[in-house]
């Protein structure tokens, strides 16, 4: 394999992919070398990191002795005194980086510290996912040594006094390696540009100076950006101007909804690279051609801990019980729905990030995420996750042969019972909202079979309302979050759909000559 120019031994980039010793080893000694670490920061003290690693089955203690944190909690009691300048809190030293969240489902954004320690293992786990293409089969390398377009937040970040907020993307790549810098699109002075609209004008306007092969970045956003370039040059299809163009690595949603409206704008087929990244860390990448899931970094400074998603460890409003019992990594089963918990090397201690996913093959670690633990729908049992959604849309996107590259749905009061409502982006200019509902509800009847029950009783009705894209920008727009990572969200409840159907209210699509 040749890599940036320079050739690479099959043995030496299988070096870089899966360890020789088992999962449980590695992530025993992951745990270790965190608690280590960690264990004179006032985190570690309070809650016995000392005790924790000189006990028998130090992952058992760990667990029993160190509480579960979501985001809220762990702020409250630690990570605001790290926003202050205070050192040595959840992990040593000051914070320098803290990433902003893009979830909107939020009234105000989270503050994730991110570390240098936190920023080599991200930078580290990027390697070796880019040497497990040395399995992959009839690809194109030589497009690896061309420019990679990543589409990510302003590398401008905001300077608080004590330290630098801004997008995880936009840190990472303020800290991209010198060796990399030359093959980095759009180049530091377009990355720093803070207007989400100005960049992407800046990107089309120097498409012609850049050999592409490949384009990192959320799907939503790649694709408004692919379309306005072909716009802009009058081309058939994105290859007309970036022939090379081989490679797509994706992330933060499910790529199925998204595909049929990018094979409209190639002329050949990419492969597409699944990646795990979230701001507390990067936790997993496909490292196999074709696989279905990705798998996890479980050599790289993250522990891994997944609760059983049901009715015992959650509540209604995808909230975690207190007594929520926590699997490791060996005990997990496949096929069953988990939410994950993460320990990091940037002060995160037995944190839900929020993710559910499901182990595709428990030997070598591969998973699916297939939703957020608020992020589903359950009005009356049925159980509906984003996965789920994922599917039908993309059943739906097959079926008729559109693209549907936004989607979000929310359930209502239907009379005395409940129906789902549907809000559905879609270029099929004349098909039927009656349609899509009808195919959506049968494939979701196909899909779970607790949805399929429901849809007998409580559950009596499934609409649609087809929108332009347009109005899904417009909305993140007000709550300011165009752009980057910022992904709408897939479940609409309480404040978030008061606000959605409010905005709805008095939308007004803009005129197009």
């Amino acid at each position: 394999m040749s890599l940036f120019g320079i050739k690479i031994p099959r043995t030496i980039a299988g070096a870089f992919r899966l360890p020789k010793h088992s999962v449980t080893v590695h992530q025993s000694r992951v745990l270790k070398k965190l608690l280590k670490k960690a264990r004179y920061t006032e985190f570690g003290q309070i809650n016995k990191f000392d005790q924790i690693l000189v006990s028998s089955v130090s992952e058992k203690a760990f667990q029993q002795i160190v509480p579960i944190y979501d985001y809220s909690k762990l702020y409250k009691e630690y990570w605001h005194k790290t926003l202050d300048g205070v050192p040595d809190v959840c992990w040593p030293g000051k914070i320098k980086y803290f990433a902003l969240s893009s979830g909107t489902s939020e009234a105000a954004s989270k503050y994730i510290p991110i570390t240098k320690d936190l920023i080599k293992s991200n930078l580290l786990t990027s390697r070796r996912q880019l040497f497990t293409l040395a399995n992959y089969q009839d690809i194109k390398y030589s497009a690896i040594r061309k420019g990679w377009l990543m589409l990510g937040g302003s590398t401008t970040l905001q300077n608080n006094g004590t330290y630098y907020a801004g997008d995880l993307s936009g840190i990472q790549q303020k800290n991209i390696p010198f060796w990399f810098q030359s093959f980095y699109k759009p180049g530091k002075k377009i990355a720093k540009e803070k207007d989400w609209e100005k960049k992407i004008n800046e990107i089309v306007e120097n498409a012609p100076n850049w050999d592409i092969g490949f384009i990192v970045g959320v799907p939503a956003w790649l694709q408004i950006c692919l379309e306005k370039i072909i716009k802009r040059y009058n081309l058939n299809t994105i290859h007309d101007i970036w022939p090379n163009l081989s490679f797509y690595v994706h992330g933060g949603v499910s790529m199925e909804p998204y595909k049929k409206g990018f094979e409209k704008l190639l002329s050949k087929p990419l492969t597409y690279i699944e990646t795990y990244l979230a701001s507390e860390g990067f936790l997993g990448y496909q490292s196999r051609q074709f696989a279905e899931g990705m798998q996890l970094a479980f050599n790289n400074n993250i522990f891994y801990e997944f609760i059983p998603f049901d009715d015992s460890n959650f509540d209604m409003e995808g909230n975690v019980k207190p007594d929520a019992k926590a699997l490791l990594l060996h005990e997990v089963e496949e096929n069953k729905d988990y939410a994950i918990l993460i320990s990091t090397n940037a002060g995160a201690w037995r944190y839900i990030i929020g993710d559910t996913i499901r182990f595709t093959n428990k030997q070598k670690c591969e998973i699916v995420i297939t939703g957020r633990t608020k992020h589903f729908l359950s009005l009356v049992g049925e159980h509906l996750s984003v996965d789920n959604m994922n599917q039908a849309v993309s059943c739906a996107s097959k079926s008729l042969n559109i693209s549907i590259p936004e989607f979000t749905v929310a359930g209502i009061p239907h009379g005395n019972f409940f129906a789902h409502k549907w809000y559905i982006c879609t270029d099929g200019a004349n098909i039927s909202a009656e349609e899509l509902a009808s195919i959506i509800d049968n494939k979701l009847m196909d899909l779970n079979d607790d949805y399929a029950v429901e849809r007998k009783h409580a559950l009596q009705n499934v609409s649609v309302e087809i929108l332009p894209q347009e109005a899904f920008l417009k909305f993140l727009e007000k709550k300011g979050k165009i752009g980057s990572q910022n992904k709408f969200p897939r479940v609409l409840k309480g404040k978030m759909l008061e606000e959605w159907v409010s905005f709805l209210n008095t939308f007004q699509p803009e005129l197009v000559d």
